[in-house]
């Protein structure tokens, strides 16, 4: 029988199963590490007031970034008259910055595993402030859409990087309130745009979207620079690695990001290609990622919808459009104080499990999924109830109040389907929530496009019930993966049981 041999602590003689004397083992104290949470060193010591700083900071950055993607929805008459220019191509302006917000993550999420958060924010959101500026002169329709689409790629990180700050300054047990306040802010962004813009396109000319919005933009990168520390923790113990070399002239100090053996071309390249394995090869993946897009394309096509609906039923001025997203508004904020009610309920599935099985801390990913299970109904309810009240003949009141059922269906529903991938993905996350960002945006962009003349065709009631009809037909996935998903899981190369 071999030898077996155990790891001691630093300076200790280790004895094999022959009593053979060991050499020593290496000194391991030139790892740099934090020393827990309370060190220092660590993002999580801050003081709470410095913690929520930079929270509020990152999310009003979101909030700015995803309202940019729908601001844009005000200036439509305006730039189909000054352009000469179609109801579709002026549309392409706010399709193809959706398109960039899903290709973006790819690259600059890998970048800030190299390069720590704060670089990424800043050189990104920078591009995103001067891209603006095009957008503001723009003398023809090209420029806008070129314009509009790097602008949205460059803004994309707040999108897919920013959750992780959040990550980096709070304990597990203390991180769903700050969460939650970032998970809102891109949410809310699209649906405050066309309140804010309509208000700016009825009373000023387009250019004036614009304007303001590089105002907004431009004191966010302020805030950002001035405010916002490095909080990536590998990256973060680097820095420390190489200040304790050149104070101690000592090679040996190091940080494990800087013993990686994958280059950046290498990480870009893995997170290009995998999400798109992800949903070729899994079902379960593949199914909610639809659903959500279904649900993203439909919020994203309401942009026109809602203009020809209460213009045409209700003569609604410009001004009074954006006012009707408040139902959707209010809806996701009301759907985000479910929190506490879903995460009691999984408490309790977590401890059945444990008493079924007798084992400590024992989950499955399938126990994030109520909350996606019954946001569904919530979100087909609210869209037959649109669908049907849509008359003139029905007070404008109506159809606002079932669009925020839809609008709290849809918060509800992201937040089951995001923790679920995460957990029943666990090495593969990032590709899993890279592919649902990817299929979200790309049906973002493409149901605009065509839903003005769904609407004009099929009538504002038969347009808006078939797409109830599509949510119906995609609301039992949840279920069933709930139900089922754990015999999917053992099945499967990615995920497989936990």
């Amino acid at each position: 029988m071999p030898p077996a041999t155990t790891a001691g602590r630093q300076g200790e003689t280790v004895a094999t199963s022959n009593d053979v004397e060991a050499p020593p083992v290496p000194p391991s104290n030139f790892l740099i590490s934090f020393n827990g949470d309370d060190d220092k060193r660590s993002p999580k010591s801050m003081s709470t007031a410095r913690k929520w700083l930079i929270v509020i900071v990152v999310s009003t950055t979101s909030l700015c970034v995803a309202c940019t993607s729908s601001l844009y929805v005000g200036a439509y008459a305006q730039l189909e008259q000054e352009f000469h220019a179609s109801e579709v191509v002026v549309t392409l302006g706010l399709s193809l910055f959706v398109v960039g917000l899903g290709l973006s993550p790819m690259v600059l999420a890998p970048l800030s595993e190299f390069y720590g958060r704060k670089p990424v924010y800043v050189i990104s959101l920078f591009f995103f402030v001067i891209w603006i500026i095009p957008c503001a002169v723009a003398q023809n329709m090209a420029t806008m859409i070129v314009s509009r689409f790097i602008d949205g790629f460059a803004g994309a990180a707040f999108l897919s990087v920013a959750g992780g700050t959040v990550g980096d300054l709070f304990p597990k047990h203390k991180l769903a309130a700050p969460m939650m306040l970032y998970t809102l802010s891109p949410f809310l962004g699209p649906q405050l745009g066309p309140l804010i813009g309509d208000f700016i396109n009825y009373y000023a000319h387009w250019r004036w979207t614009f304007y303001v919005l590089l105002i907004w933009a431009f004191a966010q990168w302020m805030a950002i620079w001035l405010l916002v520390p490095e909080t990536y923790h590998p990256v973060l113990l680097r820095k420390e690695a190489q200040r304790r070399r050149k104070e101690t002239g000592d090679d040996r100090y190091y940080a494990p990001i800087e013993k990686m053996d994958r280059s950046i071309t290498h990480t870009i390249i893995r997170s290009t290609y995998r999400p798109f394995i992800l949903l070729a090869m899994e079902p379960m993946c593949l199914a909610l990622c639809i659903f959500c897009s279904v649900l993203l394309g439909v919020l994203y096509l309401f942009f026109g919808a809602f203009g020809l609906v209460f213009k045409e039923n209700h003569d609604f001025k410009l001004w009074q459009v954006g006012l009707t997203f408040l139902g959707i508004t209010v809806g996701m904020i009301l759907g985000t104080f479910t929190t506490p009610v879903f995460n009691k309920n999984y408490m309790r599935l977590v401890n059945k499990h444990e008493e079924d099985h007798g084992e400590k801390g024992g989950s499955e990913p399938e126990f994030r999924l109520p909350p996606a299970v019954v946001g569904a109904p919530i979100a087909v309810l609210g869209l037959f109830g649109f669908a049907w009240t849509t008359y003139r003949s029905v007070h404008w009141i109506v159809p606002i109040f079932f669009s925020s059922f839809f609008g709290m269906g849809v918060i509800i529903i992201f937040s089951g389907v995001f923790t679920f991938l995460v957990d029943a993905y666990p090495l593969y996350a990032a590709s899993a929530l890279a592919a649902n960002s990817f299929s979200r945006s790309m049906f973002a962009a493409a149901f605009p496009l065509f839903g003005n003349t769904m609407y004009r065709k099929l009538g504002f009631q038969w347009a808006s019930f078939l797409l109830a009809c599509i949510t119906l037909a995609l609301a039992p996935f949840p279920y069933i993966f709930y139900r089922w998903g754990k015999q999917l899981r053992q099945r499967s190369k990615y995920a497989g049981p936990r």
